[in-house]
């Protein structure tokens, strides 16, 4: 196979164009045949507003080697590569392997131990994202919280209300990341998350794809349980207590021969749990912030120079700034065409979260702005310390709205009252609003931070800081505030049958991360136990 890299057209071409190009640059006869695989899309926009697509192919042409002889530059010959899952151990399980969890770690895992004959049960404190989508829906329109089944739990995970972006910065020679899009793609996504530079799938279509997802572990073996919520361990006897929340809170006990606590960043109870029974862990960083929301057109017009039109999708953008107090203020899940969502899964605290549909048609931009903040803030060296300084801004952004998410006009951010109405940007919300003290629900520290990140960042998008810019908060569910500790075969060192997983054991941070965690210890139990 032939890989070309750097092939340049202008936007808009069609098809035919990027064959001719192809065929141009390996000086193919007219009429030779040969088949090509988009591998990577990236935008060129260093000459807005004249923009270009730039990308690489992998081309399968029958006499490969004659055509190398003539072509020079980024033209090399490649070997596509495939992920292989490793070989069964030799260890028998005393029973089923249990995932606690079914966001994309838990997911990963168990359609990888499915796949290998492994029959994994699956145990879910919330609904089933059908179900799913009807709780949050409900709370977004009455205000009423089911506290099992929301923004933050439930099958799919938390990512799956954040619009189901899938870039990653982790460094994959096993082809795990490749695995994760094919699979996705498999069960409904589009295609062009295979090359897209940032690919992402949205809210609405990465709810069908979990369910399908669902069904063929199912029909490989595995079984779900949703409304179920392990509450205690025993860690001798390798017993999981449950709590099936469905049904009038009957109480269980279920041995896992090899228990994978993919639970999320949300699970505070279960970190909880863990500690009191000597898991080791401990407080890690993480971020704190607000959202902030743009008109589209803004951002469309300062990344492309120009309307998008129907050419382009809606634009996206990656901003940070290191201040002088040391600091670091950065964007975070940014959410092109979206909506800032009530993101909240415990009473009386109030946390917020962005998300698209797969169109990102909607009418504002909108992102995170947080700042990094370490255990030196939480005031504490306790392991669960990040835990209670994230519901301390909780329950402030809850009294700042009354029970609604409380929104600044960034003008008034800066002055420290509280805003009357909106100037030229109205929100985007999911879930009910009101005006409120939206800086007064962080230390002064903190808050100044993010006046002037946000300020900085006006040089790199005019307009970014712009007074009637809308603020809401708290973005306080960046990733997880604990790391629960492992060893390099995924297990806790002090318990050889927990394997800690995801982003809320501490060890990834986004949709394609967390499933590529989740694979890493569906390989651990393979290569350890018979199936």
């Amino acid at each position: 196979m032939i890989r070309i890299n750097q092939l340049k057209l202008q936007i808009p071409h069609t098809e035919e164009a990027l064959e001719k190009k192809i065929q141009k640059t390996l000086h193919l006869k007219k009429g030779e045949s040969f088949t090509y695989r988009i591998h990577r899309q990236s935008l060129d926009a260093r000459r807005k507003p004249e923009l270009f697509y730039v990308y690489t192919v992998d081309v399968t042409v029958s006499n490969e080697n004659a055509v190398l002889k003539h072509c020079k530059g980024n033209i090399q010959k490649v070997e596509e590569k495939h992920y292989q899952i490793p070989s069964h151990g030799t260890e028998i399980l005393n029973a089923r392997p249990v995932v606690i969890g079914s966001g994309p770690a838990g997911l990963f895992c168990a359609y990888l131990l499915a796949l290998e004959g492994y029959r994994p049960l699956v145990l879910e404190r919330g609904a089933c994202v059908e179900e799913r989508k009807k709780d949050v829906d409900r709370f977004w329109e009455t205000g009423v919280l089911d506290t099992s089944s929301n923004v933050q739990f439930g099958e799919g995970g938390a990512g799956t209300f954040s619009d189901g972006k899938l870039n990653t910065l982790v460094k994959d020679k096993t082809g795990r990341n490749r695995f994760v899009l094919e699979t996705f793609v498999k069960f409904g996504a589009d295609e062009d998350i295979l090359y897209a530079h940032k690919p992402h799938i949205g809210t609405d279509v990465l709810i069908d794809v979990v369910s399908q997802m669902r069904q063929e572990i199912i029909s490989l073996g595995g079984e779900f349980c949703f409304h179920t919520q392990v509450t205690d361990v025993d860690l001798i006897s390798k017993t999981l207590k449950l709590v099936h929340l469905s049904e009038n809170s009957a109480e269980e006990e279920v041995s896992a021969g090899a228990a994978v606590f993919a639970i999320g960043h949300s699970a505070r109870d279960t970190f909880e749990m863990l500690y009191k029974h000597q898991i080791p862990m401990r407080a890690k960083s993480f971020a704190v912030g607000v959202r902030i929301e743009h008109p589209q057109t803004l951002i469309d017009h300062s990344q492309y120079g120009r309307d998008r039109g129907n050419d382009l999708p809606a634009a996206a953008y990656k901003l940070t700034e290191n201040l002088d107090n040391g600091r670091g203020v950065y964007t975070f899940c940014m959410c092109p065409g979206g909506y800032v969502v009530n993101a909240s899964s415990e009473e009386h605290r109030l946390a917020v979260n962005g998300m698209s549909y797969h169109d990102r048609a909607g009418e504002n931009a909108n992102s995170a702005v947080i700042v990094t903040v370490t255990p030196d803030d939480f005031g504490s060296d306790h392991p669960l310390a990040g835990i209670s300084f994230q519901r301390s801004l909780e329950e402030k952004a809850y009294q700042a709205g009354q029970g609604k998410v409380p929104v600044q006009r960034f003008g008034d951010f800066k002055e420290d009252q509280i805003t009357t109405s909106y100037g030229k940007v109205h929100s985007c919300m999911k879930g009910a609003s009101v005006f409120g003290d939206v800086r007064g629900i962080f230390p002064e520290e903190i808050a100044q931070s993010l006046e002037d990140g946000i300020t900085a960042m006006d040089h790199k998008i005019h307009g970014f800081a712009d007074n009637d810019a809308l603020l809401s908060g708290v973005e306080s569910r960046t990733s997880s505030p604990v790391r629960i500790e492992r060893d390099e075969n995924f297990v806790c060192a002090s318990c050889d049958w927990i394997y800690p997983c995801g982003e809320g054991a501490g060890y990834a941070g986004g949709i394609t991360s967390a499933a590529m965690d989740g694979m890493k210890v569906a390989e651990a139990i393979i290569q350890k136990y018979k199936s």
